[in-house]
């Protein structure tokens, strides 16, 4: 049978934009359907952590990051000028005292940034991406489409998903125009997704306990609210950090009715039971409700049928860990999905998907669940806060928690013993100025080659494979790396010594007789060549140990075999 494409991506938010231009990257065909006509205006997501702004940044689009926090920063100030009753560009801040730096929050308990142990390694090397954060879901999808569009993804709004049917070659779409005939099909539609519920897939978890408001509106009577995040004795509220934000958590149970509109009545009743102050609202510019309905699918994918982002996984969005989770998804499985089109994929590959991405899904939904138990209004909740609030104060916990909420604590589990290997959002300053990130934007794999050493184990591998000759100043002693397209650390080698390499793999050794990351390895320049397996080979034939059998069996692990037809392009 015919296709009309490689892979029908459902659903055209952040999560189905991003793995649609990670599959055109990857060199096959993509259309997205999107049930909606126009993008969606209710407010989502209003920030992002560090892995999911540096996949954004390794694809190019750093300089949109930097200007739309700019103007979010912007609508920050206004707020605060407003609720400091000063005018813009007045003076009058004398005798107030100045805020703690912000640094994020545990189910609503403040964090102070002047606690953060900002030495901690977990911390360090992510470059730009530390430093930006205060992104709108609706400015990553903007972003999103923009790239997309230029890669030749084709989006078609106005068009859902009614039915599908898959077999061992591929799946059959049904819309309201007609059908289209895939090789896969990724459901990136959402919470509530047809495909997951079309294809089959179990999605166990716990029912929600609450309902929730989030809005931009305009109200009277906010004077009598704080700014940031309050616990009650009927729920949870945070005003701000945007001028008319208001979020609200109650303890009633879900509504019957969640497909509804959120009323002008609906949501000052919620910040009226919530607060107790006699706040009128008097227009929404942009409302939605919520639960903490909290399910995960119990594998990610079904034959030819693939799910990522909130298909896969629901759960409540304090903390910001939606829209993050499902950009993480989507560049995990594009460059594995890519290959396996291509014919290049190791066997494997793509299972592996579910193997690295379901944990951290899981452990967004404990997450979450923890926050709602802190954010009850019980008398023993209320205890429990009152600890975890002493314990955020500290040093040791302020540190722990925006780990957690910043995403730097994320790995991928690969072998290997080098502190880099499973890294999923370094980014280096190179020696020539760049940085490791402006290197990946085609999506290829990237392998960083300071001495020339390097180049021609990783010969033959075309297109998949960047070779970049260059060390990093901020790790001097590095002398290689490689890069997934994903951005995660794969293999890295340290020198140890002069002359001395210290080599650990993402992978098992297809060398027999010698494990992966075995410890130091001596590197002596040779005038030996390579046998068609890339591993060195005397003028009898007799094996040569160059010390870099880990960093063939990564190649072999993410990359497949070499292809003697083709030259791995330098850079």
């Amino acid at each position: 049978m015919a296709y009309d494409v490689d892979v029908v991506v459902a659903g055209g938010g952040p999560v189905g934009l991003m793995l649609a231009g990670e599959l055109a990257l990857g060199g096959v065909s993509v259309q997205v359907l999107e049930r909606l006509a126009e993008v969606d205006p209710t407010m989502k997501a209003g920030s992002m952590n560090t892995p999911a702004v540096a996949a954004l940044h390794r694809r190019g689009m750093l300089a949109e990051l930097e200007e739309a926090q700019r103007q979010n920063l912007a609508r920050a100030a206004e707020f605060a000028r407003q609720r400091a009753g000063t005018a813009p560009g007045a003076g009058g801040s004398a005798g107030r005292r100045t805020p703690p730096r912000f640094a994020g929050h545990f189910a609503g308990i403040m964090l102070d940034g002047g606690l953060l142990d900002e030495t901690d390694p977990e911390l360090a090397g992510h470059g730009p991406a530390d430093r930006i954060g205060l992104i709108t879901q609706q400015q990553v999808e903007a972003m999103l489409a923009g790239w997309a569009t230029r890669l030749g993804v084709r989006i078609r709004r106005g068009v859902e998903l009614t039915g599908l049917a898959a077999d061992e070659d591929g799946v059959t779409v049904t819309t309201g125009e007609g059908t289209v005939r895939a090789r896969w099909l990724a459901g990136c539609d959402g919470g509530r997704s047809a495909v997951r519920k079309l294809a089959g897939f179990d999605f166990p978890g716990t029912d929600p306990e609450i309902t929730a408001y989030q809005a931009i509106a305009e109200m009277a009577g906010t004077e009598r609210l704080g700014t940031g995040w309050h616990a009650t004795p009927t729920g949870v509220y945070a005003h701000g950090p945007f001028p008319g934000r208001i979020l609200t958590v109650q303890f009633t149970g879900p509504r019957a009715e969640r497909d509804t509109p959120v009323t002008v009545e609906e949501l000052q009743a919620s910040i009226r039971h919530v607060t107790g102050a006699e706040v009128t609202v008097t227009g929404i510019t942009s409302a939605t409700r919520f639960t903490d309905n909290a399910r995960q699918a119990t594998t990610y994918r079904h034959g030819r049928v693939l799910l990522a982002g909130d298909a896969a996984h629901v759960h409540s969005p304090f903390g910001g860990q939606g829209l993050n989770l499902g950009i993480g998804d989507a560049v995990n499985l594009g460059w594995k999905l890519a290959a396996t089109i291509r014919g290049w994929a190791p066997d494997g590959l793509l299972d592996t998907y579910t193997t690295e991405r379901h944990p951290i899904g899981a452990w967004v939904l404990d997450w979450t669940r923890a926050q709602i138990a802190l954010m009850r209004p019980d008398p023993r909740a209320r205890a429990l806060r009152g600890i975890v609030q002493d314990l955020a104060g500290t040093v040791a916990g302020t540190t722990y928690l925006v780990k957690k909420i910043s995403g730097t604590w994320q790995r991928t589990d690969l072998p290997g013993d080098h502190p880099l290997i499973g890294a999923g959002s370094l980014d280096l300053e190179l020696s020539d100025g760049s940085r490791l990130a402006d290197h990946l934007h085609d999506g290829r794999a990237l392998l960083l080659d300071p001495s020339g050493v390097l180049a021609e184990v990783a010969d033959g591998y075309g297109d998949r494979l960047t070779i970049v000759p260059l060390g990093s100043p901020e790790r001097p002693a590095l002398t290689g790396l490689l890069v997934r397209p994903d951005g995660v650390v794969a293999w890295a080698a340290d020198k140890a010594a002069p002359d001395e390499v210290i080599g650990d793999a993402a992978g098992p050794d297809p060398s027999p007789g010698r494990p992966a990351g075995d410890g130091p390895a001596q590197v002596t320049p040779d005038t030996t060549g390579p046998d068609q397996s890339g591993n060195r080979a005397d003028a009898g034939g007799r094996a040569v140990d160059d010390g870099l059998d880990p960093l063939r069996a990564a190649l072999i692990t993410w990359l497949g075999t070499r292809s003697a037809a083709s030259a791995a392009p330098a850079r």
